[in-house]
């Protein structure tokens, strides 16, 4: 595909790049003047986008010319869009894999080259979803889960963990010999390692080199034997389609691979220049905003119409600029900055808008923070949440191995282009649709405690709130102390050495790294803290039960090679495995003595911990204060060792040489974090990546897969097969087909969604799917789940309105049933739609107000089709899905404002006749005649001319499927 596209009326603005003449590009920044310049950024890319695909049909010179002049276009008309690239995961990608396969075989018989068949737009599939834990390894024992694949023969259970596992042998990792003396490192003694070596496979208990985990192989293993068949047909598909990589199992996250090796931030086509930009197949595709990338998720119907070189259309946006200003407080971590822009993005009510961010503050931000905030578009509803390309970007992909000279190419084209936003610059800021103002100054670390997660406490105000806690009734909050005891003092000898406990005292301290505090940047923050710690003199009272749980092992691995492991060993915070661990209660009994005294005085204990819960009782029963914390805060509470400090005017301990150290003092600062999470953790990260991405892995290698042009399908295949898409095709469109005497296979109401039309999850041994498969011969430990088997049609279309939860009308209940009319028999609605399609009798739905809601799914319009639907006729549409209809061939029907089946007095057990007139037009109204004599009016959605052609056409697949003939 040439970017310079022959014929182009925008051809004249194609200019070379100063200082490198070699390399061409639209300077669509001469097209617009000043209505250029106040674009938002993200606009700007769509215009781009627009100007360099310009041909007339797809792309007019009016869409073009209608986002130039967004301020006054927005929410007013549809533009299309082209991305550069496309991502997909495994189930989406299935599918859209197959329908390729199938078009070359349909190709194949029209007596065209099947070869030509292949992906327009660069696409990327990440096979990622096919894992299951069919084994685990928490810090206690390995079990096979029952629950998926063919059986297996269990490990050896695993003997529980000691209290303190310093010398404990290495459990199910067959690498590591015996004790080692890395995990030894007693916080009392001055001696240890002051770097653990940087290796990505590293021993849970010792942080010793060990080749894999014995569950990872196990279950790898499991994965390739259940998904062979998909496996071999993704490596055939990598062997024989142009412009399409297959990234292999064992590799890592679609998103993570997206971000980390798959972003060029600019493409290079032919010398040729232009923005990456890029749709996927998941809501979370917006995390490559955060790296100035314009992408979003759609469905996969969409996602394979941009595959065959067609846009996405959408409603020109309103943008929504986000100002960050002033200074986050320095105890104010990653975690804390992001979930406080999140709920103000979220109560500014973005849905369904761009986000963009700009103002002085978005330089204090970190790539790994921007991606963070982007990937939550879902939490807040927008669209997108975009950061454009600054010098923090640039440094980032520098620490991310991009080549310099592509680097220096990159900064000249997107400041060429107007693309690259500068702080320093005094050039005018865009203009948006509305402001919303945050100060980052405003943001403050919280804990929440001491028994609700909800109950939140700004961290400068925590002794003041815990002596309230002490004075209040007992309940959600309160204690009731008396105020005589409320400074109680129990002492108690413990190794040696007598301490005092009071109310607020500190007896477990955890740093967790799951669910919330998956960012790299607070426990990097929590190591940092806990070096200076160690270098200042500060420990940590030996009666406090600490620990470190990471939530995998790259997290063990960046607080290795950033050298601040043996730092928190110092104090404690010892590695224990990974897994759920104190948050649900997992902790060692608490030294005797200490649950003595605690009880004996009747102290209010407490536990700070990284985690997600935090009720009284959870984590020991006579710690009846918990607070969840972000780790640096854990590390500073334990070395504190109460509650009641206020960190501003205390010292949380005595250094060495008896000098007082504040918080402040041994806080790492962000430029600090910001540097070691880019030199050591970023770096070190994408490096692995590329190496996987570069040497692939054994079994990938291994396996083997035909490398014919055409697919060699298996009849005996149950999750391949070659579905009927392309069974029609034909080299010129035909007028619309007059729909006649179809019965109605559904009758449903108000807000359908997506779940209840789609298959998805696992499959019910009572559905239509569990019958197909076992007349195959497969037992239902083997039916794997829908998503699994998205090659497979067969199993999709059974798959189809078989939602529990469906609500049908002639049923009177949810179930997934329907009524079969000319026999009168209550029928699964796979086997009613087979009944219809055997006796030549088309269908339709009937269905309320916003149907199709929820996310975007191909299936949700692919079923349908394959059940013999030709039209639905509803209230009202969720857009996405109207499309997806249009996109497969079938009619969206919308009856006429404030009627209704019940208003017409419609049953849904007539017969209903629809004929459409040889020439469509966007919104035209159609009538529909029933059986019983009444006739009624509908509009039929199609809003545009390129809409009315795929639908002629059969769809969007069949449309392009002709242009290969």
């Amino acid at each position: 595909m040439d970017p310079a596209r022959t014929g182009s009326p925008y051809q004249p603005v194609i200019e070379a790049l100063t200082n490198y003449p070699q390399k061409r590009f639209y300077n669509v920044s001469k097209l617009g003047g000043s209505k250029y310049d106040v674009l938002p950024y993200s606009i700007r890319v769509l215009f781009e986008s627009s100007i360099r695909n310009c041909d007339g049909f797809l792309v007019k010179e009016t869409d073009a010319m209608n986002i130039l002049d967004w301020k006054t276009k927005q929410n007013n008309v549809e533009v299309p869009f082209c991305p550069a690239r496309v991502v997909l995961q495994d189930f989406t990608g299935i599918p859209a894999m197959v329908d390729f396969a199938a078009m070359r075989e349909a190709v194949r018989n029209a007596r065209g080259d099947p070869v030509k068949v292949n992906p327009a737009c660069p696409t990327d599939l990440t096979v990622d979803h096919s894992l299951q834990i069919d084994f685990s390894k928490c810090a206690i024992q390995n079990t096979p889960n029952p629950g998926g694949g063919e059986s297996q023969k269990p490990m050896a259970k695993l003997s529980p963990l000691k209290v303190q596992p310093r010398k404990l042998p290495c459990r199910g990792q067959t690498g590591c010999k015996g004790p080692c003396s890395a995990g030894d490192s007693s916080r009392n003694s001055g001696q240890f390692s002051a770097q653990i070596e940087n290796t990505p496979i590293l021993c849970p208990f010792h942080l010793q080199p060990v080749p894999e985990p014995e569950t990872v192989l196990k279950n790898q293993e499991m994965e390739f034997g259940r998904n062979r068949e998909r496996l071999q047909f993704f490596k055939w598909s990598s062997k024989v389609f142009k412009n399409i990589s297959i990234i292999p199992p064992e590799t890592g996250m679609a998103h993570q691979v997206n971000l980390e090796y798959l972003s060029r931030v600019v493409f290079e086509v032919k010398d040729f220049l232009y923005p990456d930009s890029v749709v996927g197949t998941d809501s979370h595709t917006t995390m490559v905003n955060g790296l100035g990338i314009l992408g979003w998720g759609v469905g996969g119907i969409e996602t394979e119409a941009v595959m065959l070189g067609m846009p996405v259309t959408l409603t020109l946006p309103e943008v929504v600029g986000c100002e960050l200003t002033g200074t986050a407080s320095p105890l104010a971590t990653s975690i804390d900055i992001v979930l406080s822009i999140t709920k103000h993005l979220r109560q500014a009510d973005v849905a369904g808008k761009f986000v963009e961010f700009f103002g002085s503050g978005v330089s204090q931000l970190s790539v790994a923070d921007r991606t963070t905030i982007a990937n939550m578009c879902p939490e807040y509803g927008a669209i997108l949440s975009f950061f454009p390309v600054d010098n923090v970007t640039l440094k980032h992909l520098k620490h991310t191995g991009f080549d310099k000279a592509k680097l220096e190419v990159m900064e000249a084209y997107l400041k060429a282009v107007k693309l690259f936003r500068n702080d320093e610059s005094s050039s005018r800021e865009p203009e948006y649709s509305q402001i919303v103002q945050i100060s980052l100054s405003s943001i403050i670390p919280y804990v929440s405690g001491p028994k609700r997660s909800q109950d939140r406490v700004a961290v400068n105000n925590m002794k003041s709130d815990f002596q309230a806690c002490l004075n209040e009734k007992t309940g959600v909050k309160g204690f009731q102390i008396a105020v005589e005891k409320q400074n109680d003092i129990v002492p108690v000898q413990y190794e040696g050495n007598e301490y005092k406990l009071s109310h607020g005292c500190i007896v477990i301290a955890a740093v967790i790294s799951c669910t919330n505090n998956c960012n790299p940047s607070v426990m990097l923050a929590a190591g940092l803290l806990a070096k200076k710690a160690v270098e200042a003199g500060l420990v940590v009272k030996p009666y406090i039960r600490t620990s470190l749980s990471p939530g995998s092992g790259m997290v063990t691995h960046y607080l290795s090679s950033s050298g601040v492991l043996p730092y928190l060993s110092k104090l404690g915070f010892e590695v224990v495995g990974y897994g759920c661990s104190t948050c649900v209660g997992n902790t060692a009994p608490l030294p005797e003595a200490i649950r003595n005294a605690i009880k004996q005085g009747d102290i209010i204990a407490c536990g700070v911990l990284s985690g997600t819960k935090n009720f009284e009782g959870r984590l020991c029963d006579c710690v009846r204060a918990n607070y969840l914390a972000s780790p640096p805060l854990v590390v500073a509470y334990a070395i504190a060792g109460t509650v009641r400090i206020d960190f501003e005017t205390e010292p949380l301990g005595t250094g060495f040489n008896g000098k007082s150290i504040y918080l402040r003092d041994i806080w790492p600062t962000r430029k600090e974090l910001h540097t070691v999470e880019e030199e050591c953790v970023i770096s070190s990260m994408f490096k692995e990546l590329k190496e996987k991405m570069e040497k692939g892995n054994k079994r990938w290698n291994s396996l083997e897969a035909p490398e014919s042009a055409l697919f060699p399908w298996d009849l005996k295949s149950t999750y391949i097969r070659c579905p009927s898409f392309f069974d029609k095709l034909a080299k010129e469109p035909v007028s619309p087909q007059a729909i006649e005497n179809a019965h109605v296979l559904l009758y449903l109401g108000d807000s359908v969604t997506t779940d209840h039309i789609s298959p998805a999850g696992s499959i019910a041994r009572s559905s239509a799917a569990a019958k197909y498969l076992t007349n195959k011969g497969l037992t239902p430990r083997e039916f794997n789940s829908y998503g699994a088997r998205r090659g497979n049609d067969a199993v999709m279309t059974r798959g189809t309105f078989a939602n529990i939860k469906l609500l049908n009308k002639f049923i009177g209940k949810p179930a997934p049933k329907t009524i079969h009319f000319p026999s009168g028999q209550t029928l699964d609605v796979f086997e009613a739609a087979e009944l219809y399609q055997k006796e030549g009798v088309p269908v339709i739905i009937l269905a309320g107000k916003k149907y199709g809601l929820g996310s975007s799914r191909d299936w949700a319009a692919k079923g349908p089709f394959l059940l013999g639907v030709k039209a639905v006729l509803a209230e009202s549409y969720e857009k996405v899905h109207k499309s997806q209809l249009i996109g497969i061939g079938i009619a969206p029907l919308q009856f006429l404002p404030g009627e209704n089946p019940n208003t017409l007095g419609l049953t849904g057990r007539e017969q209903f006749s629809i004929l459409f007139p040889p020439e469509l037009s966007p919104g035209m109204t159609l009538d529909i005649k029933t059986s019983t004599g009444k006739v009624f009016s509908v509009i039929a959605l199609f809003e545009n001319d390129v809409e009315i052609t795929l639908y002629k056409y059969g769809g969007s697949l069949n449309f392009v499927a002709r242009r290969f003939l």
